[in-house]
């Protein structure tokens, strides 16, 4: 596989029931094409954290997950507000997520420290008042 296979997701920003939709299917595509337990679990956990940021805090986006013969890229892409900080953003238990957001059990300031943690390598791309896209790679 010289080419990369793209799986493309639109996340929908309003719909809290509809998150993770894209990491379950994600997780049966790559089940489908032979990958280790340990990979897909990896990617699941990345794309999920990924998906579930973009319901909270940028009222959706588009995941592509693309998978070469050594590696799955994920890129998620959103046009909400950006991250102001990401430093402080990346620490473990830092949330903006309001308060009806956390109620649901959702917000508690470990999307984007799980998204590195699963992943071999992670960008984050912001801009305040325009959006955000992360890069994250999973080697095979």
């Amino acid at each position: 596989m010289s080419e990369a296979l793209n799986f493309h997701f639109d996340v929908d920003g309003e719909n809290f029931t509809s998150a993770g939709q894209a990491s379950v299917q994600v997780k049966k595509n790559l089940r489908q094409l032979g990958l280790s337990p340990e990979i897909i679990r990896r990617v699941s956990i990345a794309m999920y954290e990924g998906e579930i940021n973009m319901v909270i805090h940028a009222g959706g986006g588009e995941a592509d997950v693309d998978v070469y013969e050594d590696r799955i890229e994920i890129i998620l892409t959103d046009h909400g507000p950006g991250i102001k900080n990401i430093e402080q953003a990346m620490q473990e238990g830092f949330s903006t997520a309001p308060d009806a957001i956390r109620s649901l059990g959702f917000g508690a300031g470990m999307g984007l420290p799980n998204m590195k943690r699963y992943t071999d390598k992670m960008e984050i791309d912001t801009v305040v008042g325009e959006g955000t896209t992360i890069r994250m790679c999973v080697n095979l």
